[in-house]
This record gives C-alpha cells, sequence and structure tokens, in this order.
C-alpha cells in the first residue's frame, strides 16, 4: 500500500505546479501534463489509458479509503497526497467537485494512432473549433453516438483546457480523437477510403438525402464562416440543414447532432 504524503502549505511546488497548470495552457503543452478534477472525470480518464501522475485529495470531501478504491484498477499506482481544505480550494477549477483532484499525462492525438471498429467508420470532423463549450459539446455528442472518431483541424487551442474537460463532462476521455492539418486530415481520409460529407450553408443536398452507411466523415465548421474552400472542394458531397426560420445557421454542436444522429438512424443505431 503506497504512502500518503500530506501537504498544508500553499507554497509547496507541486500545489504551485497544480495551479499553474491549471490556468497556463503554454505549462500544459510544454510538460505534457495537465489537471483533472471530479470523480466522474478520474474514472473516465483512467478508463480512456491515461497515466495518472499524481492524486491529490481532501480528506473532508473525500476519504482515504475512496481514493484508494479509484486508483485501484491501474496499472500504475501513482502518488497520494492529502491536501488541506484551503489547498484543495485553491486548486479546484469548479465549486462542487468530489474532493479529488489530479495530473495526468497527456496523449499525442496523432491521426496515425486512430483505429477503426470495421470497415464502415462514422467520424466527426470539426474544423477549427474556438470555443471550448462547443468543443465540449461536440464531444458529449460523440460519446453518446459511439463515434469511431473525432478529428479536430487546423487546432489553436488546448484540448486539456479544463473548460473542455468540464464541458464534455469528461467525454474528452472516453473519445477517440485526433488533429491535424487540413492538407493531412483528407489525405487521411482519403486513403481510408472515407466519404467526407461537409455542412455548407449553399449545398444543394439535403442532409437526409445521402448515405451514411459506409464509411464516411461528417465536417462541420465554424459559426461565423463556415468550412473553408479546401475543405468543399475535396469533400464527396456538401449537405446542408434546411432553415425554415429568419437566420441562416445554428450553433456548431447542434448542426453536428443532427447529421451524426441522421447518420445513426440510417445506420439503425449501430
Amino acid at each position: 500500500m503506497s504512502e500518503v504524503k500530506q501537504i498544508s502549505s500553499l507554497q509547496n511546488p507541486l500545489v504551485k505546479k497544480v495551479y499553474v497548470l491549471k490556468e497556463k495552457s503554454r505549462e500544459r503543452r510544454n510538460s505534457g501534463s495537465f489537471v483533472l478534477e471530479g470523480q466522474r472525470e478520474f474514472e473516465l480518464a483512467c478508463k480512456g489509458g491515461y497515466a495518472i501522475q499524481s492524486v491529490l485529495f481532501c480528506s473532508k470531501i473525500i476519504s482515504e479509503e475512496k481514493v484508494r478504491q479509484l486508483i485501484s484498477r491501474l496499472d500504475k499506482i501513482p502518488e497520494l497526497i492529502e491536501v488541506t481544505h484551503e489547498i484543495y480550494q485553491k486548486i479546484a477549477y469548479r465549486e462542487g467537485t468530489e474532493g479529488i483532484v489530479a495530473i495526468a499525462t497527456s496523449k499525442k492525438h496523432s491521426l496515425s494512432d486512430i483505429s477503426f471498429r470495421d470497415q464502415s467508420p462514422l467520424i466527426l470532423v470539426a474544423e477549427a473549433p474556438e470555443k471550448p463549450g462547443n468543443i465540449g459539446a461536440l464531444l458529449r455528442t460523440a460519446d453518446a453516438a459511439n463515434l469511431d472518431a473525432v478529428i479536430i483541424v487546423n487546432n489553436n487551442g488546448d484540448l486539456y483546457n479544463p473548460n473542455i474537460i468540464r464541458s464534455s463532462v469528461g467525454c474528452l476521455f472516453t473519445v477517440n480523437i485526433a488533429t491535424g492539418t487540413t492538407k493531412d486530415v483528407i489525405r487521411f481520409l482519403k486513403e481510408n477510403k472515407i466519404t467526407i460529407y461537409s455542412a455548407e450553408l449553399s449545398a444543394s443536398c439535403i442532409y437526409t438525402e445521402v448515405d451514411y452507411k459506409k464509411g464516411c466523415a461528417i465536417a462541420v465548421g465554424t459559426e461565423a464562416t463556415g468550412l473553408t474552400p479546401e475543405w468543399l472542394e475535396k469533400s464527396d458531397q456538401s449537405i446542408i440543414i434546411p432553415m425554415q426560420g429568419v437566420i441562416d445557421s445554428m450553433n456548431v454542436s447542434v448542426s453536428a447532432a443532427i447529421l451524426i444522429f441522421e447518420a445513426k438512424r440510417q445506420r439503425e443505431f449501430r
């Protein structure tokens, strides 16, 4: 049984490290580490194969026994640190979490690491998503639909931003995610004979009129500008969700959900 260390000072180097990782995207990228909090997120990260380096917990909120239960299935047991309630309030990102914060190792999210369950994968491609809340919502939809993968194109943000982890309710850890440039992602899809359907406002084909039963990728762009011309040129078919109101677009995560679940309906929710 691993020994439990105790920290009671806000000036402790590990406490400072957690705080900086939580607040600074550059530090997360440079160190290859990130912070997660909450029992659900912790369990999903462990299930998703993330390496856990350290676990900090507040015994006023969660018992040592419960923490040991949570880490019992890990191949490598992380260091355990009990912190005061004051420190926990300092390092926790949101109120109401269950007394546990962990430092974990980021994944690379390379296109070459993607593997498919069968020959007819269903993939969501999101080009340059900007808002953490939208990314989180896209990942929740991907998890709900049990997609084969989510590919984020020209990602200028940070997948391990605490707001993405929070808004995805931990689905960041349950979904097969890759990142890449437009050129690399299109090449990857073409090489794997995956049909590309691009959501586009001026497209001629209504989204319910195409066949999603074979391997395909549904590509969505930003709410402001949509997909870039290269996607529209290289896609196999542009598709549109007909609008009946005054505005001509919806939130990207809502649009993606509509398209994805039409594909799942055609596949009889397989």
